[in-house]
């Protein structure tokens, strides 16, 4: 998509590009650290459910701004269309594949779409290939695929970021303030209503400010911000986000995933502080090892998110079946749920290393066992 700058495509492309930002294709070690330990947050989180990892590293929000970040960074280097077209197809192929396994699992243990409350069974199963809302389930895998809300919320995202990006560039301070302001609107004024629709604009409504700061990053703008500026305006968010938090407990809980409102202003302050800070992560080349689990984390983003759950899952009867070896019984601490989480770390990276390689595919890289 073409910016609003007049100037020819070289030098638009230029004058969007940071301050001692890296070279075209190269990348971004910072970035990429960002986007591994959200990962393990993730997965740390749906292990041990602590409600303070959700203040404590905020990862969904770190997430939506890192791809909204290489996101406006595409849109300057090609047209809007190519690029949505890049953007699905790295998406939905992994999405299929999972679908696929799913999907028969679910149907083996009695579902059937035509018992969802979308229309025709074959307009609800077309959300398991295009996932505008939340693709339709049971109960007995509501596990393994409430984690898709991310996938349609990140969908909506790219398919609205032509237009989000070209108005970011008219008044990015005036833009980013506003951005927050649908999110108190629809929990606290219009009432969406309890349906697909109205889940898939609270989650929209909840990240697009996080998205529109991965706009900012791009841009430079972050970078130009000082420590102190960046400080003064990301205290009173998140300031707001706790008070909210404590203040419109959910269930009994400040768990920030479950109240929208301190999410999003929690997350925006988090994300800022996070961007505008650029630390040295040349270290990080000279230890190959991380070097390597970094890139694979990255590599392998989509399919790590998809199969984490059903990891976790699996490690339940993988682990109940050690107690009935005795020698495993008298040697392992199976009761710990740290146990649990190492063991849902090894059915993760197998998951990466048979399914994995569809991104390989979908990004047009030839296909590796690990990257």
């Amino acid at each position: 998509m073409s910016t609003l700058a007049t100037a020819a495509p070289g030098r638009r492309r230029a004058s969007r590009q940071p301050d001692g930002a890296a070279v075209a294709g190269a990348r971004d070690r910072y970035l990429d650290a960002l986007r591994a330990l959200a990962l393990v947050r993730v997965v740390t989180y749906h292990t041990f459910m602590w409600a303070w990892l959700s203040l404590a590293f905020p990862s969904m929000g770190v997430m939506f701004a890192l791809a909204g970040s290489l996101m406006a960074r595409s849109l300057d280097q090609r047209p809007a269309f190519p690029v949505l077209g890049g953007r699905l197809r790295r998406l939905l192929p992994p999405l299929w594949l999972f679908a696929a396994v799913v999907v028969l699992a679910m149907m083996i243990h009695g579902w059937a779409p035509k018992e969802h409350h979308i229309g025709s069974w074959w307009t609800a199963m077309l959300l398991w290939v295009v996932p505008i809302g939340d693709p339709p389930g049971n109960a007995w895998a509501a596990q393994a695929t409430d984690i898709l809300w991310y996938l349609h919320t990140y969908l909506w995202l790219v398919l609205l970021s032509p237009l989000l990006l070209r108005v970011f560039r008219l008044s990015p301070v005036v833009v980013l303030c506003l951005s927050l302001v649908p999110i108190v609107v629809v929990q606290t004024v219009w009432t969406l209503p309890d349906n697909d629709a109205g889940a898939v604009a609270t989650d929209v409504a909840t990240y697009v400010s996080c998205w529109l700061l991965g706009f900012a990053h791009r841009d430079g703008l972050l970078q130009r911000l000082r420590t102190g500026p960046a400080l003064l305006v990301a205290a009173p968010l998140m300031a707001a986000g706790g008070w909210w938090a404590f203040h419109y407990l959910t269930d009994g809980t400040y768990d920030l995933n479950n109240i929208p409102v301190a999410q999003a202003f929690w997350s925006a302050g988090f994300v800022l502080v996070l961007l505008t800070f650029r630390p040295e992560m040349d270290w990080i080349g000279r230890i190959r090892p991380l070097e390597r689990l970094i890139g694979t984390f990255n590599a392998r983003a989509v399919t790590i998110y998809l199969w984490h759950e059903v990891a976790l899952v699996l490690s339940v009867p993988l682990i109940d079946a050690m107690w009935q070896v005795t020698a495993l019984e008298m040697s392992l601490p199976l009761g710990s749920t740290w146990f649990q989480f190492g063991v849902t770390w090894v059915l993760i990276a197998a998951a990466v290393m048979l399914f994995g390689w569809l991104e390989d595919i979908a990004a047009r890289r030839r296909p590796m066992l690990l990257p």
